[in-house]
């Protein structure tokens, strides 16, 4: 599976260095109060992913905290009812199986 990845990602770094060789050309971009920006398309191309990039994981961040803090109430409570029943870690045996003859 290594092998398979790192041949996706050799394949992938390819295309994407020729996609940036074929783009070389000057682009405006323009904002708000006439300041305006000039660069290499392939260079404002990634320089708006990773911003996108950089807001997603930001959108996503109250998540994993809200997350993280609900496992760990809910593995204190596993605990607490645990040492509450006395059985700590034991496994569980099965009431109504039969022994096979």
């Amino acid at each position: 599976m290594k092998f398979v990845s790192t041949i996706a990602g050799i394949i992938l770094f390819v295309l994407f260095f020729g996609f940036a060789l074929k783009n070389t050309q000057e682009v405006d971009l323009h904002f708000f109060l006439n300041y305006e920006l000039r660069g290499p398309l392939v260079l404002m191309l990634l320089a708006f992913f990773i911003a996108g990039a950089a807001l997603g994981i930001l959108a996503l961040t109250p998540t994993v905290f809200r997350q993280r803090r609900q496992t760990s109430q809910h593995k204190n409570t596993i605990q607490a009812l645990q040492s509450a029943a006395g059985t700590g870690n034991a496994q569980p045996t099965p009431d109504a199986v039969n022994p096979a003859r």
